[in-house]
């Protein structure tokens, strides 16, 4: 393996990549003109044909570098004349079903013009259309594993004229534990040698390295960004809180920054029910994701949310990675992430791209212990301010509408506590002995 490290900055524009027309009318479409860092570290080397690893955070156009090396060898080398219908030419793993589709819509978009076919597959839906889909023929698949493994076995595709293998999140992978089927997926291919191989990780540890050289040939491992783990445009900031006062703390926080798109992360699906139905007391625009949302309900929440229809989006730790919206404004760790590496990913949903955006965390006595390995990890201390004053918070102003899995409505209004009538006294003395 060859390890190199590349500083932030370079000025490398689409043009100077010798990419295929189509391809450059592809970014001139969704308005790409010049490479972000990973983009001028990475497509050089794969457009040579190296493979590569790359490390890098969220949000800085590793999907856009590795689709693009992607449709590029497809483009300029012939497909195998031996191919057949159900035979894709390249695979894209994705650890969960939110980013295998926002990588499908990203291929689709980048590859209008290319005349390639692109399929998406994940489980928790569409089981016999994404099926029927796969049989009609695709030269681009992206899928989680399990969903992938369940087709294939079943002889509704195959592997065997693979040219291109993508592995996103590779480190995500390892944390939900999808790394057996991964390593089933990947033996079930052409050897390493026969293909381009491309892997992207938040971060290179000895396991995603050593997963990168048992099905790699030779990767290139490139690392940009390596002094600082977190968005250069996330303004970070840190209260301490009892559990007593958090809810207070987010009323004034939701108010401070009324009107921008706003996640909320928490640790627990309890802890989501618990805010999602105090937010919708305040009348405010709001969306529950977490792991009992069935698919189907979580991408018409996802949806509503990206469109505007709903200003805050509470969420689990299913919703961490693989979200790519736009102009999320506040991220808000209701509770600190028990795992380091979930900090930078959380927080990652703001500040895409070289944007703005604002990332406040709240620590109390239950998770206060996670603080110090998150400093750690980071590489940096989280600045810390005093609590906001939440004595005349006014309750933020949005329109009342909540979506819960993508269902939407009015919000329920608050129940007027009525308090019981007094009898008035007795005017007689009760009998004597009671």
């Amino acid at each position: 393996m060859t390890a190199a490290s590349f500083p932030d900055g370079i000025p490398v524009s689409f043009s100077e990549l010798a990419l295929h027309p189509a391809l450059l009318a592809g970014t001139a479409l969704v308005g790409f003109t010049q490479c972000t860092p990973i983009q001028a570290a990475t497509l050089p080397l794969a457009l040579a044909g190296h493979d590569v690893a790359g490390q890098a955070q969220t949000g800085t156009g590793k999907t856009a570098a590795f689709l693009l090396a992607l449709m590029q060898r497809l483009l300029t080398h012939a497909a195998s004349p031996q191919r057949s219908q159900t035979q894709p030419r390249a695979l894209i793993l994705a650890p969960t079903r939110e980013l295998a589709v926002q990588i499908h819509r990203d291929a689709v978009q980048l590859g209008e013009a290319t005349g390639l076919n692109f399929g998406v597959v994940y489980g928790g839906t569409g089981y016999h259309a994404q099926r029927e889909a796969l049989q009609e023929g695709v030269d681009v698949l992206v899928g989680t594993p399990g969903r992938l493994i369940d087709y294939l076995k079943q002889g509704v595709f195959d592997l065997k004229a693979i040219e291109v293998v993508v592995l996103d999140e590779a480190d995500r992978m390892f944390d939900l534990g999808f790394i057996s089927d991964v390593r089933y997926l990947m033996r079930r291919l052409p050897p390493p040698a026969r293909r381009l191989n491309l892997l992207f990780s938040a971060t290179l540890s000895h396991r995603v390295t050593e997963l990168a050289y048992e099905h790699m040939n030779n990767p290139q491992l490139v690392r940009t960004q390596s002094e600082q783990m977190t968005a250069a445009g996330a303004r970070e900031r840190l209260y301490h809180v009892s559990s007593d006062e958090k809810l207070s703390v987010l009323r004034a926080l939701l108010a401070e920054h009324c009107g921008e798109r706003t996640i909320i992360f928490v640790n627990t699906r309890r802890a989501s029910e618990k805010i999602d139905q105090r937010l919708r007391a305040l009348g405010l625009s709001v969306g529950r994701l977490s792991g009992d949302v069935p698919q189907s309900k979580r991408m018409g929440l996802l949806k509503s949310f990206t469109e505007g229809r709903v200003q805050v989006l509470v969420a689990t730790d299913v919703a961490a990675r693989g979200l790519h919206i736009a102009d999320v404004g506040l991220v808000i760790n209701y509770d600190l992430p028990q795992d380091a590496e979930d900090y930078v990913h959380r927080i990652g949903r703001t500040a895409r791209a070289g944007a703005q955006g604002d990332a406040v965390s709240l620590c109390c006595e239950h998770y206060c212990y996670a603080l110090p390995d998150i400093e750690n990890y980071i590489g940096h201390k989280i600045p810390v301010e005093q609590l906001p004053d939440v004595a005349d918070v006014p309750p933020p102003s949005t329109p009342k509408t909540t979506v819960q899995g993508g269902a939407e409505g009015s919000a329920s209004p608050e129940r007027r506590r009525r308090r019981p009538r007094r009898r008035p006294a007795p005017t007689t003395t009760p009998p004597h002995g009671d």
